[in-house]
Order: structure tokens, then sequence, then C-alpha cells
């Protein structure tokens, strides 16, 4: 059965500087910058977070590091959902594979923030936020195509998307809608990112969830997102 990491959330008490799996805060390169651009408005896009490339989860996975991305601006930007319209990017260092947007070599971009709430004010605040993680090995169960469930038991559904949802790294993707991996054969779960479950804000829709994925020898990536 493929294993996964689960995620616990942990507020960082100052900047993760190290090569670690975390979100928000900025980047820790393994080589030069690689700050995904915006295909519509040309601007630098939110940085999600990284994964570090478990080899517990990720046998022989060629990088070390993936770095999410997202466009997010103050207004709706289109195309945020598909893993290549050009509104979010998977960059994967050392080593990883080029990507379909244009590339800065920015040190520093815009990041994760919640929001909080300031004695006097009468509206929230945004902060700027960054988040260490705590993870715990979990088994999933293997993953069944829509078509091998069509004759499954409602009791029997919820049973098998139960045990797959949440925050975790790697396993097996408890899609909200259809199942929906990158064109081509071979990709595996990076990530899967509850909006509903994480102490950030990060716009994947109503009640959505993200989900990142590697190829068989992890130097190439996607993003998608689906909503309820």
């Amino acid at each position: 059965m493929p294993t996964a990491l689960s995620i616990e959330f942990a507020a960082a008490t100052r900047p993760i500087i190290e090569q670690v799996t975390k979100f928000g805060g900025q980047p820790t390169w393994i080589e030069a910058p690689q700050w995904p651009m915006s295909r519509s408005t040309g601007k630098p896009m939110r940085f999600i977070g990284q994964v570090a490339l478990d080899a517990s989860v990720f046998p022989g996975a060629g990088g070390k590091i993936a770095y999410v991305f997202m466009t997010e601006e103050d207004e709706w930007v289109d195309s945020t959902w598909e893993p290549d319209g050009g509104e979010n990017a998977v960059v994967i260092q050392p080593g990883g594979k080029s990507i379909a947007v244009e590339i800065s070599h920015l040190v520093e971009g815009p990041t994760l923030f919640r929001m909080i709430e300031i004695e006097g004010a009468s509206e929230l605040v945004v902060q700027a936020c960054e988040f260490a993680v705590k993870t715990q090995p979990v088994e999933n169960a293997e993953f069944q195509p829509e078509t091998d469930r069509t004759d499954w038991s409602t009791d029997a559904f919820e049973t098998y998307m139960s045990a797959l949802e949440g925050n975790k790294i790697g396993g097996t993707p408890a899609f909200l809608q259809g199942d929906e991996f990158p064109e081509g054969n071979g990709w595996r779960l990076l990530l899967q990112l509850d909006s509903t479950q994480v102490p950030f804000f990060v716009n994947f829709g109503d009640a959505g969830v993200g989900y990142a994925f590697v190829d068989a020898n992890a130097t190439s990536a996607r993003f998608l997102w689906q909503c309820a």
C-alpha cells in the first residue's frame, strides 16, 4: 500500500532557512532561484510551500525539494486550477525539468498570509506567515479509478475516501470531483492540501483541495485544484 506522510502545521518562531518541508515564508533554494511568473499578469506567483522529497515516500527521486507556487491577486485570475494553465507551477531542484512559464531569479516574492485581529482595528489585517510541519507515516489504500467504484456501496465509498482525506505528502489522492491527473502516465501524488484544514489563506475555490503530482523520477511536477 502507498505510504503517505500526514501533515501537522506549527507556526514558525523564526524564518526557516533549512531545506525542509515548510509552508509560507520564502523558498530555501538549492540551486539558483527559479520564481515562476503568472502567464496572464506577468507578476510573480505566490509561494505556497516546499516539500522535501522523502526517500521513504519517493524512492529514487531525482530531485530533493519541490517548490509549489500559484497565482493569487486581489482580483480573480482564471486557470489557477489547471495543471498547464500558466497560473501555477511546481519547481524541482536540483536537476528538475523546465516548466512551461516564465522564470524570474527573484530571491523573495509573494508568500502565504493569514488574517488576524489587531486591537483597535475595525477589520482583519493581512499578516505574512510561515509554518514548519510535523509528519507521521500513514498507509493509504491503492488508488481505485472511478470506473472501478461504480458498483460500490455508499458505505464502502465513504470509508475509502475518508481514509485518504486531509493534508499529506505522497499517498493516494482523494479527489473532490472526478479523477484528474495531469496529462500523461506515471504521475503520483506529491502533496494534497485541503484549504479548509490549513492555518493560512489559500484560494482553491469553494472548500477546495490542491493536488501536486510528480512524475516517476520526481524530476517534473504539476499542480491542480478542485472545489466542492
